[in-house]
């Protein structure tokens, strides 16, 4: 049978492609308002994953129920191993050698195979990318009417690359369509998502108009499973991907349906209420939820039929500290109640934190007031002695008081100051000069010696120490916090030693006291603002602002250091050291400040 016999008989050849195979052309974070724009948006992402997840299971089931779609065709491996049954039953019927399915993507505008492919090998099949309109295969796509080419190698509308890299001698390429009915079974819309290629007809012989047509039914049936077995896949991969940012989203979420039946739980819910991370979905409410809070704003949220929004405590002693809000969600149709979403957000640390603030204005005005005090009542009494009652000594002794409660007043200020910068994200310039270790350890020693009588306050550096770079002032800032904390936190007296050792390409400043030492719980937060050491009562009358060992930190950072708590014993005593390096530029264009 003839090639121009056949396209005789075929009315769709004759429309076939021209010669040459184409076609016709996201205020501060932590404060209340910061916290309830925080609050809504998690609200906004938890209803509209909510609702998502709701949509995604209406569709799954409607994909899952489709006659055309085989049940087993739930994953992609599935789906591959349908197609393969599918391709070998159609070489078996058009008695074909090889069968190719090329789905379009919208994506490359290019005809992709879509595997498996039978008498094909997948090196082939890796290097067949073929344009939307080039070929026979694209005049197909583009036109959705199928061609019989039994000479492919002298065929004008054949791709000759195809024809050469699959040694083809004839075939069939059909369209595969998606064809949509409504319920009395009348087509809606159809839409073509690819094309279904068969080659080189057995015994030799040549592919008829019979042919064809078997293939194009073939084709629709391929083409209801491929197109209602990859949205069934896309659909569970997406509630699958809703899912899983359900679970790492890091505020609890509890999802309740009208019936208080659990239908989510997250894991950081499951951690708010200590309890195993899944295994709650489909249990009641009652039998999982056993926090009297927690249920009571579920139940009443449910009741009432309002959302609401509270402050929630957990643990002993208001042990963690939750910002919940409840969510109502409704059936678009109806606006029946369906469930109610929770969620909570952890706000243990910023209720912490406003705690501290709030002791630490009280603390400053403490330690601003006293000096001020001082400096007051000694220049009342200087004004007012008019007759010349005290002496020249006391007059001066006087006036060196006033001078070093002004210096504390400086301090403080300063420091203040500092702490402002660094929260406003402002960096600690540097004035970088030669600092002599030996001179300035001594005199941080012998300025802070004067202030006690109970404590023997020395400075212990190497005699072959080289100068060190750093800022001078900020050097004696770290220094004096670092000792005037030792002196503090040892109210019985004993050695305070400022001890400077070389570590080869930094410089290491130990400060060592004979005190009260730091209590386990509080080591890992003494570096942070406002924390004090005042819950035992060994500590609670020696006052600070909460914000020294802060600025040490910073201050350390700065020059591209560090600070640590080297040791600390209760009763024994702690050393803090701080390691700063000999060339700090080179140190922070290393760290990239």
């Amino acid at each position: 049978m003839s090639d121009d016999r056949n396209r005789d008989e075929q009315p769709t050849a004759e429309q076939g492609p021209p010669p040459g195979g184409a076609a016709p052309d996201v205020e501060s974070p932590d404060s209340p308002k910061g916290l309830r724009r925080e609050l809504e948006h998690y609200r906004a992402v938890v209803e509209e994953m909510t609702r998502r997840i709701r949509t995604l299971e209406d569709e799954l089931e409607a994909a899952s129920t489709m006659a055309e779609v085989p049940s087993v065709v739930v994953t992609r491996p599935e789906l591959r191993n349908t197609l393969g049954r599918l391709v070998k039953k159609v070489a078996m019927i058009i008695q074909a050698e090889k069968v190719l399915l090329l789905l379009h993507q919208p994506e490359t505008g290019k005809l992709s195979v879509l595997p498996p492919a039978l008498g094909i090998t997948e090196e082939q099949a890796n290097h067949l990318d073929i344009a939307a309109e080039d070929g026979i295969s694209g005049w197909v796509f583009q036109n959705r009417e199928s061609v019989i080419f039994n000479d492919a190698l002298n065929d004008p509308r054949s791709s000759k690359d195809v024809v050469s890299l699959l040694a083809i001698r004839n075939g069939i390429c059909v369209p595969l369509v998606i064809k949509q009915r409504d319920e009395e079974e009348r087509l809606v819309d159809e839409r073509v998502i690819g094309v279904m290629n068969v080659y080189n007809k057995r015994f030799d012989e040549d592919f008829g108009t019979e042919d064809m047509r078997l293939l194009e039914m073939l084709a629709e049936q391929a083409a209801a499973v491929i197109s209602n077995a990859q949205l069934y896949i896309q659909l569970t991969e997406e509630k699958e991907e809703l899912q899983d940012a359900f679970e790492s989203i890091n505020v609890g979420v509890i999802v309740v349906n009208k019936s208080g039946v659990i239908r989510l739980l997250n894991p950081a819910a499951a951690n708010m209420l200590d309890l195993p991370e899944n295994g709650y979905h489909g249990r009641p409410m009652e039998d999982v939820i056993t926090d009297g809070p927690v249920r009571d704003l579920l139940e009443q949220t449910l009741e009432t039929g309002q959302e609401r929004a509270v402050e929630i405590s957990i643990g002993e002693e208001d042990e963690h500290i939750y910002q919940a809000q409840t969510t109502l969600m409704t059936r678009e149709d109806t606006n029946e109640v369906e469930s109610v979403v929770a969620i909570f957000n952890d706000i243990t640390e910023i209720r912490r934190v406003e705690k501290m603030k709030t002791a630490f204005v009280s603390t400053v005005s403490h330690e601003l007031r006293t000096p001020l005090t001082s400096i007051k009542g000694f220049i009342s009494t200087l004004l007012e002695d008019d007759e010349g009652m005290y002496d020249e000594e006391t007059r001066r002794e006087f006036l060196i008081i006033i001078n070093e409660e002004c210096d504390r007043l400086t301090r403080l200020i300063s420091d203040l100051l500092n702490i402002s910068r660094i929260e406003s994200g402002r960096g600690l310039d540097l004035n970088l000069s030669d600092v002599d270790l030996s001179q300035l350890l001594s005199r941080i020693a012998a300025n802070h010696q004067p202030y006690t009588k109970k404590h023997q306050i020395e400075a212990i550096v190497p005699e072959d120490l080289e100068p060190l770079r750093a800022d001078a002032d900020k050097l004696t800032q770290i220094l004096d916090n670092l000792v005037g904390n030792a002196v503090k936190y040892s109210p019985n007296g004993g050695k305070v030693q400022i001890i400077a050792s070389d570590q080869g390409d930094s410089v290491r400043i130990d400060v060592t006291d004979e005190g009260l030492g730091i209590p386990e719980r509080h080591r890992d937060r003494i570096f942070q603002r406002f924390h004090q050491v005042d819950d035992d009562i060994d500590h609670r009358s020696i006052g600070g602002t909460g914000i020294g060992l802060y600025l040490v930190q910073h201050l350390a950072q700065a020059h591209g250091g560090r600070v640590w708590l080297e040791s600390s014993e209760v009763g024994e005593g702690s050393t803090f050291s701080v390691e700063l390096p000999k060339d700090p530029e080179a140190a922070l264009e290393q760290r990239g400040d």
